[in-house]
């Protein structure tokens, strides 16, 4: 019998996170969370269990309320890097979670990366 769509994302998230744990070296890990209205991203300790950074397609201020296209992941990806940039954190790797790395989240890599974060 075929996998269902949560099947394969959970495959996915689970195949990703356990790279990821795999080679870290100690750097924070900027983590992307798209929904069907939002889309979020976090810097995250790991080690220290806590989040440097965080941008979201919620926050008035960055003029994407409500919006969940590419122009709006471009727009949180250069925020997440000048917050990320502001806390002090220079490289990180790219937790996409279980989605896939193209559209919205390809978007929000490229801005991030632009923006001057390293992974």
């Amino acid at each position: 019998m075929a996998l269902s769509k949560r099947e394969l994302f959970l495959k996915r998230r689970l195949r990703n996170r356990n790279k990821l744990r795999s080679i870290n070296d100690g750097r924070p890990r900027l983590s992307v969370h798209r929904s069907s209205k939002n889309i979020s991203v976090q810097v995250i300790d790991d080690v220290k269990g806590v989040t440097l950074a965080a941008a979201s397609s919620l926050e008035k201020d960055l003029g994407v309320v409500g919006k969940n296209n590419v122009e709006a992941a471009a727009k949180i990806g250069a925020a997440i890097a000048e917050r990320a940039k502001k806390a002090g954190i220079e490289e990180v790797i790219f937790d996409r979670g279980g989605f896939l790395f193209h559209g919205k989240v390809k978007a929000l890599a490229d801005a991030a990366r632009e923006g001057g974060l390293k992974f």
